[in-house]
């Protein structure tokens, strides 16, 4: 049964957690020194539901002096503000206890309100509260605009959006300029591994844009850098460099000739390229240039010579695809668009009538409803499904899970598009037109429609378009194939991945954990056996041909173990250093991150293209417990050194596996090399 908190609008929701919250502290703070422990439950709780809510942190801290008189932090290290220490929020924001984030979170937004002067605190100042405040912004950046990780999602549920909407706040409130430099660096980390989803990216440049504009925001030496993101959304051309808006900029347009055309389109190709982000008013040129001719398109596209000779040979199809899907309110068409061209993909035979019937596409009202729940009714579900297609054809490395537990449907989506892309246009165009999908298991049918319910427990809403749509089906497809293999032997991948992936995904399987005990299984035979199938040094130098589903055991910084996650392994080479080196694609959203024990993996500067994630092939190999390969490809398994093998089971050891080996033998390499 669902409950009436539940239907209710946002606004009455918070309402109701508000009031309930209001009574716990009412409750607490009537209640005596000894009795106090065991009222601070209720406060916890309704805390906990007031800040899942939209504007609940908002609304909790002009509560926060009545909260902290209530007793709320007593006999808690955050009793005494004066001491607190900002680097140690890093932990407690991240931690799976509830009460805790709970107790950062009412923490912080009491400080916040002293730092406006709305409460006058007897330990510390308003100056001292900014200043904290400010350190746990910088300290704590990702929380302002990345969505979760795998380790938070695995170990925080929802509290993980909790701390999302409570920095959301800060930020507002405390000011952007304060973290300024540190929030430019991020998004350029972010934006060099080009994910389709940009909506928070571009909100937070718009709050630089917004601190640069406001004379009472003294930015001094901050925000060196933060130019050539802001220019590229409201002012990356003469004509747009004021941001007039898109009615004054095509008024503007309509009196240029084909040299200043011609300049507007160079400035907004240039700046897409740069950055990965569209400007509404590259959207607007693109619109006016269609009746201008196929040079100046292909300027604004800023395409080279492969992208030029594609869309010429379907100008056509691509005039449609503009003016149906590029809009001020779907922009990052335009990338996909561009990069789609530009990958040649058009010249295999299926992808123009896909397309084409893409296009005139009938969307079931589900789909469509589901679009508007997601981005809301400025664009038509139309155009955005066609934005989010041309994205994902362009950017298929740029495909985000979101925060859920789908990375086996997110991998899927991102390998047809790579590998297959007119396999993932029929995908589509089951699960929008038809709210089916029918995937076939061992000559099976399994139906999404009749399958029992997937992975994750709620449908997802934190997903580019085509994710949104698909990705429910997936899901619950891959938990149906998962089921009939319940009682076989072993990992169910073995039959699943190949079955769900497609067909290049290789029909031998590995893995190195027992799968009854969890105990690491014959890790030496299979680090030989990976080193035989993906090593251009003991394969004969073979590249990977088609990228190959792979499993790897997630560690967080300090290595330990946090879960299970699906990735692609897409090409093994030398990198520009002369190391060996694997590349992948990991749809947790953001690439960059530390696992522990020296191993961080790189997303730029190693030789990576956009979307790829790389690590050095031992420590690759040290986080490998799942992979394919072709059982009729013969490598050499005996000419891996041990030496080399050693290296990598150290990292094993440290890491994931350190409770999964027998002691003795863990004794062996527990020292680093």
């Amino acid at each position: 049964m669902t409950s009436h908190d539940e239907q209710a609008p946002d606004g009455a929701r918070l309402e109701a957690a508000l009031a309930k919250l209001d009574e716990a502290v009412e409750i607490l703070a009537h209640a005596p020194d000894f009795a106090k422990p065991g009222k601070l439950r209720r406060v916890f709780d309704g805390a906990r539901k007031v800040l899942l809510q939209p504007g609940g942190a908002a609304a909790i801290e002009p509560r926060a002096q009545a909260i902290e008189a209530a007793g709320t932090f007593d006999g808690s290290d955050w009793a005494k503000p004066q001491i607190l220490v900002p680097s140690l929020t890093v932990y407690s924001l991240k931690s799976a206890e509830s009460d805790i984030v709970v107790l950062e979170a009412l923490s912080e937004l009491r400080l916040l309100a002293v730092a406006q002067g709305r409460y006058a605190h007897a330990l510390i100042s308003a100056e001292q509260a900014h200043h904290y405040l400010t350190q746990v912004l910088a300290l704590n950046l990702e929380l302002l605009f990345s969505t979760p990780s795998e380790a938070e999602r695995e170990t925080q549920g929802r509290l993980a959006q909790l701390t999302r909407s409570l920095f959301a706040h800060l930020a507002e409130t405390i000011g952007y300029e304060h973290v300024i430099d540190q929030l430019i660096d991020e998004i350029w980390r972010i934006l060099q591994q080009r994910p389709i989803q940009v909506d928070a990216i571009k909100r937070m440049i718009t709050q630089i844009a917004i601190c640069q504009a406001d004379p009472d925001i003294d930015l001094g030496a901050s925000g060196q850098g933060a130019d050539r993101l802001v220019s590229s959304l409201f002012g990356a051309t003469q004509a747009s460099r004021e941001d007039p808006g898109v009615a004054v900029y095509l008024e503007r347009l309509q009196a240029m000739d084909s040299g200043a055309l011609q300049y507007e389109a160079t400035g907004f190709a240039r700046a897409m390229h740069d950055t990965g982000l569209v400007s509404a008013y590259h959207a607007v040129l693109l619109r006016h240039l269609l009746d201008q001719g196929d040079h100046l398109l292909a300027e604004a596209l800023g395409l080279s010579a492969t992208g030029r000779d594609c869309l010429l040979c379907y100008r056509q199809l691509v005039q449609a695809l503009i003016e149906e899907s590029v809009f001020p309110e779907t922009p990052q068409a335009v990338y996909g668009l561009a990069l789609m061209l530009e990958r040649g993909i058009l010249y295999q035979q299926p992808l123009a009538p896909a397309l084409w019937r893409q296009i005139s596409l009938p969307i079931s009202s589900w789909s469509q409803e589901r679009i508007r729940m997601a981005y809301g009714d400025t664009a038509s579900p139309r155009a955005r499904l066609l934005e989010g297609v041309l994205c994902m054809l362009g950017l298929p490395l740029g495909v985000g899970q979101g925060n859920n537990p789908t990375c086996q449907s997110a991998r899927a989506l991102s390998i047809w598009a790579y590998n297959d892309p007119d396999y993932l246009l029929q995908m589509v165009t089951w699960a929008a037109r038809d709210d089916e999908i029918v995937m076939h298991f061992e000559g099976m049918p399994l139906s999404s429609m009749a399958s029992l319910s997937g992975v994750a427990t709620t449908l997802p809403l934190d997903l580019d378009p085509v994710s949104l749509i698909v990705v429910p089906h997936l899901d619950r497809i891959y938990a149906e194939m998962g089921r009939r293999c319940a009682g076989r032997e072993g990992d169910p991948h073995r039959w699943v991945n190949p079955e769900f992936h497609g067909w290049w995904a290789g029909r031998g399987f590995r893995i190195n954990v027992d799968v009854e005990t969890g105990q690491l299984h014959e890790l030496d035979a299979f680090l030989r056996h990976f080193y035989a199938s993906y090593h251009p040094y003991y394969n004969g130098n073979q590249p990977l041909i088609h990228p190959q589903p792979a499993g790897i055991a997630v560690t967080d910084s300090a290595a330990r173990f946090i879960g299970w996650h699906a990735i692609t392994l897409l090409r093994v080479n030398l990198d520009p250093q002369d190391v060996m080196r694997a590349y992948f694609f990991n749809p947790n959203n953001d690439s960059g991150q530390d696992w522990g024990d020296g191993v961080k993996v790189s997303t730029a500067g190693c030789g990576e293209r956009f979307g790829e994630a790389s690590l050095p092939f031992e420590q690759f190999a040290s986080r490998l417990y799942i992979f394919h390969y072709d059982p009729l490809e013969h490598g050499e398994l005996a000419n891996v050194s041990q030496a080399e093998l050693d290296r990598v089971i150290g990292h094993v050891y440290r890491s994931w596996g350190a409770d999964r080996v027998p002691a003795t033998e863990l004794q062996a390499h527990c020292s680093p090399s």
